[in-house]
């Protein structure tokens, strides 16, 4: 059983219980929507922190992988059509 004592609140630094309830707020009356379009966003572009010191490094990961992908879809051969849809074009 808890006492009459004020709870102790724990909120990471920088959070307090003011933006703790602004953000509950902002999603609790957002329809489902706008809950949805905020996903679909967060999926084409995402922004992060990253210390200073590894910007670096993550733009050269960043670098490698567009040269992966771009290496990996002029070895993608076009996929054969069936001689049915060749035919109709």
């Amino acid at each position: 059983m808890m006492s009459k004592e004020k709870v102790r609140k724990n909120f990471p630094a920088g959070w307090n219980e003011s933006r703790v309830r602004r953000v509950l707020d902002y999603y609790e009356s957002q329809t489902d929507e706008d809950a949805a379009k905020e996903i679909r966003s967060a999926l084409e572009n995402t922004t992060m922190e990253v210390p200073t010191a590894l910007v670096p490094v993550v733009r050269e990961l960043i670098a490698k992988r567009k040269s992966v992908r771009a290496r990996a879809a002029k070895r993608r051969k076009p996929t054969p059509q069936p001689a049915s849809r060749a035919r109709r074009g």
